[in-house]
């Protein structure tokens, strides 16, 4: 097998090396630096080829034939081939602007004549940090998007750009990877993307009708390119540690608060175990990935192979994760008319996962419990007459051990990932190309959970013996699980392009798709009392029925959709700027009457700086206005509502059994997609020759049919909730990115960048509804911390729902807050109109920050984010009841009789209304990473380039929140458990390092 595939790669690339001779030579800027990734073609043997990190090339050709060396930025150049080692510099282009190209939807535009706001990041700035997904990367790095991560292993971090827009529907953005819609993007090495670009407002997204509202990010892989092998290598390897810990009460403490709480010495002050919870569930974590990439091209063919495989020890004992991927992206150039693009890449995971919950046990458990008890047994909250935790005595709290929690959790996962598609470009005549694309997707994912039910029912409580379990009850639960979906995209549409009268510059884009998001299917069986042998849980030829105790088979609907779209792109002079966008959408989700939407948009833009007038300020390189306005859809809407309610069976009198059927909702027949309209205004400049860079967009976006559940009707009879056009959502803001980049000395450049961002959210309005309440932000103990109902209307979508902290009673140490006429009282007292709206999940401002410099050999750079305005709720702390460890903030000068000036109320062991007092900023501000790296000077004929690097990725961190982490993402829910710290993974400090070779 081998040796076929080497065969087959030499078979490829043969046609490399059939012609002319080696020349060598380097292209260098103005200053001496080597230019990364000129493009060198000689003009007789129709070689090419592509300069290294160095600016070093090697092509195939003839001395003396002209090589035309050209680069984005820089002046093209052709000049002679001498077989001595050549050394080309070429001078940076006063045009840049010109050159550089943005990726949008259904083709490509330069940047300066695009009317749009999109930004687009490179390859070096999406590799640079070393995350799973692509999207962590981007934190801090685009204005107007928020970032919200974790740092647990194979999670998805959620982007939202320019603010929430829907309460109940899907927020995520649409990812486009190389043509193809998709969900998330998990599934890609960081390493296998050129570029990454983010679509921000209508006038660029309207080309993605119903799918757009979210905004739309396009993701573009490698391709091949050269006219030799190129081979790199990167492998990086790190280490992993919490960034913040909390500071818990030690056992003597411990003991002194809860026995002030329960009046009682129930506790011993003098204890002889002192457990760290934390330090007992989790480890050093560790991670490592190695990348490999084979490409180059010939004549007729681009190729491009590459395999990575990333492996992680989360923090969390036992939490492990995996992940191969192979990519292959190659160009056919049939004829000089027809090229055909194929991509394929596969994605295979394997991970251990773990109750998340063990950080809450963690937390809560008390420090006298150890580990295990030294006859072996797991720890438990017993405490006996003498005031120390043992294997008898009276349970003093309901948190179990959280190590055991571990050990007993056996649950492995598997999925697959395939995804591949054909690109058909044929020019028809000069201007004009015809492109047909075929994209499809297919996953696979496994799991099975082994419940060790008896053997967990002895470990948690050492009184217990074999003999004394239920005989009826299951010895063990095995679960098992299987999803899988296949989904394609078709698109056909031409392009034409040409110039009339060296002043009319006309673009023009129409076609069709068709989009099919297959029909998903789960299936869950839950089985008891299996072999504890996992080889005989799946037998050929044996009856399971009768160990199935749970068995359910879902097949969620197949999802169509039918489009028309167009655009006009027209410059005139050079620089006046006109863009039009029209899509009509047509989606199986809704009624007959309602599957179809039109989406418009347009774009207008001014190059001010080309005009007569300009010509003689000095300073000014670029000064370009846009603006535009356009409509936007979310069909990932709350769908396919049962109208019925179906018993087995009821009982109508005697004994006689009937089988009934009620209508219990309604369901509005007129259902479609949320429709968003976006206006915005943008000035892209470029100052100084050209050093100061920047761009400052204003944008006003209102989704005027929010679908929210509303009630029914007392007299319908219908007693569950329906969904309806009824909301109004309203995002305004602004954005703004600064760059500075120049130079000290011909060795020594710098840069440092900027962006920031305001974004102010709200509920603008409700048709005539009265809304089912969303009670949301649920803390597992009867209390809920967020509400969406009539009363929300001007407040931030997320927003919290919670009494008001007043401090505590000087008196007797008791809380108190404010009810609704403003007096201070207990919690005794309290009702639900006390409750009043104390912020949003939601900042009014992100922003991120960038410098960097190279030093010859050295280059070090730094990037920083953060956010202001949100609030997150310190959910485990909150949760407190009998018995469970506290903060040793709370530990220390609390009140007592003795001491009434004390800063914290006086020690309590009831169930805590949620309040402000565990409400909190989520400011923050992080280093997200620093990198230092060093090009090795080589001069071998083997390895072209080697660079060695170290990077410290989120090393520091300022916050105001006391927990863990405020970069709270939990389930991605603005109204579940998203900024609420409970059962949540901490953000993570890293440490790497890591080469890249090519070869």
């Amino acid at each position: 097998m081998r040796n076929f595939i080497f065969s087959f790669l030499a078979l490829i690339l043969l046609p490399a090396y059939m012609s002319g001779q080696v020349i060598k030579g380097k292209v260098l800027d103005q200053n001496g630096i080597g230019i990364p990734g000129a493009f060198i073609v000689a003009s007789d043997s129709k070689t090419t080829a592509d300069t290294d990190f160095d600016g070093n090339f090697n092509i195939n050709a003839k001395a003396g034939e002209v090589l035309k060396i050209s680069m984005v930025g820089f002046d093209a150049l052709s000049i002679k081939a001498t077989s001595e080692p050549m050394t080309i510099k070429l001078k940076e282009s006063k045009d840049t602007e010109l050159k550089e190209i943005v990726v949008i939807g259904y083709g490509t535009r330069k940047k300066i004549d695009n009317t749009t706001a999109i930004t687009s990041l490179k390859a070096e700035e999406i590799s640079k940090t070393k995350v799973l997904n692509a999207s962590q990367a981007i934190q801090g790095k685009a204005a107007g998007v928020q970032v919200i991560s974790s740092d647990l292993p194979g999670s998805t971090p959620s982007v939202v750009i320019r603010g929430l827009g829907t309460a109940l529907g899907g927020r995520t953005p649409l990812f486009i990877v190389d043509g193809m819609p998709t969900e998330n993007i998990n599934n890609i090495n960081t390493n296998d993307i050129t570029s990454y670009e983010i679509l921000k407002d209508a006038s660029s997204l309207a080309i993605y009708g119903t799918r757009a509202a979210n905004g739309v990010i396009i993701i573009t892989t490698k391709k091949g390119k050269g006219d030799k092998v190129s081979v790199e290598f990167e492998s990086f390897a790190g280490m992993r540690e919490p960034l913040k810990k909390v500071k818990m009460a030690g056992s003597n403490k411990y003991s002194y608060y809860s026995n002030m709480a329960l009046q009682s010495t129930t506790f011993s002050q003098d204890q002889p175990t002192n457990t760290d919870w934390f330090d007992a569930i989790t480890r050093t974590g560790s991670y490592k990935q190695n990348n490999v990439s084979v490409s180059g091209s010939t004549e007729n063919i681009k190729y491009f192979f590459s395999l990575g495989n990333y492996e992680e020890k989360g923090i969390l004992n036992g939490l492990d994760y995996s992940r191969t991927t192979f990519r292959n992206n190659n160009e056919y150039k049939i004829s000089k008319k027809l090229t055909l693009n194929q991509n394929f890449s596969f994605g295979s995971t394997k991970s251990t996962p773990k109750p998340l919950d063990a950080f809450t046990a963690a937390y809560k458990q008390s420090p006298i419990v150890p580990v295990r008890f030294p006859n072996g047994q797991y720890g438990v909250s017993f405490v006996g007459d003498d005031g120390f935790a043992g294997t008898t005595g009276s349970s003093f709290n309901n948190v179990g051990n959280p190590v055991a929690q571990l050990d007993f959790f056996n649950e492995q996962q598997k999925s697959i990932m395939l995804q591949g598609g054909l690109k058909l470009d044929y020019e028809i005549i000069k201007s004009l190309k015809f492109t047909s694309q075929f994209n499809g997707e297919y996953y696979s994912w496994k799991n099975y959970n082994f419940e060790d039910t008896k053997n967990i029912w002895l470990a948690a409580d050492p009184s217990r013996v074999a003999s004394a379990y239920s005989p009826t009850a299951n010895v063990n639960l095995l679960t098992k699980g299987r999803e899988q979906y296949f989904n394609w995209n078709l698109s056909n549409y031409f392009t034409y392009n040409k110039v009339f009268a060296d002043i009319h510059d006309v673009e023009l884009t129409a076609g069709i798709e068709t989009s099919v998001k297959g029909s998903r299917e789960k299936l869950t069986i839950a089985r008891k009392n299996v072999n504890a042998d996992a080889n005989y849980w799946s037998l050929s030829g044996v009856n399971y029925v009768g160990t199935v105790t749970n068995y359910n088979d879902e097949v969620f609907n197949q999802n169509k959709l039918a489009s028309y779209f167009g655009r006009f792109q027209y410059k005139l002079m050079d620089r006046y700027l006109l863009t039009g966008t029209i899509r009509r959408d047509g989606s199986s989700n809704f009624g007959k009457d309602y599957r179809w939407g039109t989406f418009p948009a347009f774009g207008l833009g001014w190059i001010i700086s080309k005009e007569e007038f300009m010509a003689n300020v000095k300073g000014i390189d670029l000064l370009k206005l846009r603006g535009g306005w356009g409509k936007l859809g979310n069909q990932n809407v709350p769908l396919n509502s049962q109208a019925y309610s179906s018993g087995l069976s009821s009982y109508l009198g005697g004994s006689i059994l009937y089988e009934g059927t009620t209508i219990n909702s309604q369901v509005d027949p007129s259902l479609s997609w949320e429709i968003t309209e976006e206006s915005s205004v943008g000035l892209d400049f470029e100052l100084l020759n050209k050093r100061l860079k920047g761009s400052f967009d204003v944008y006003d976006k209102s989704t005027t049919n929010v679908i929210l559940n509303t009630k029914p009707y007392l007299t319908s009879g219908i007693s569950n909730s329906s969904p309806a056009h009824v909301g109004e959502v309203s995002n305004k803001g602004y954005e703004v990115a600064l760059r500075w980049d120049d130079k000290i000395t011909d060795n020594l450049t710098y840069w440092v960048g900027g962006n920031y961002s305001n974004n102010k959210n709200k509920l603008t309005g409700l048709k005539d509804a009265t809304l089912a309440p969303i009670n949301g932000g649920g803390l597992g103990n009867g209390q809920w911390t967020k509400l969406l109902d009539n009363s929300s209307i001007g407040q931030p979508l997320g927003s919290f729902y919670m009494y008001e902290y007043a401090g505590f009673d000087a008196t007797n140490g008791k809380m108190l807050y404010f009810d609704s006429t403003g007096s201070k009282v207990a919690q005794d007292v309290l009702a639900d109109k006390d409750k009043k709206y104390v912020g949003s999940i939601l900042p009014t401002s992100t922003y991120g920050v960038s410098l960097g410099l190279n030093y010859k050999n050295f280059d070090f750079s730094v990037d920083g984010y953060g956010t202001q305005g949100a609030k997150v709720y310190n959910g485990k702390k909150a949760q407190r009841f009998t018995g469970e460890n506290i903060e040793e903030s709370l530990a220390t000068n609390f009140w007592t009789v003795n001491n009434t000036t004390a800063s914290v109320a006086a020690p309590f062991n009831q169930v805590p209304v949620a309040s402000t007092f565990y409400l909190e900023s989520g400011d923050f501000f992080r280093v997200n990473n620093i990198t230092l790296g060093y090009k090795l000077p080589l001069k071998g004929e083997f390895i072209n380039s080697c660079r060695i690097y170290v990077n410290a990725i989120n090393p520091f961190i300022t916050q105001k929140f006391s927990g863990f982490s405020p970069e709270l993402n939990g389930n991605g829910d603005p109204y579940g458990t998203q900024g609420i710290e409970l059962d949540a993974y901490p953000t993570l400090r890293s440490f790497v390092i890591g080469a890249n070779l090519k070869f």
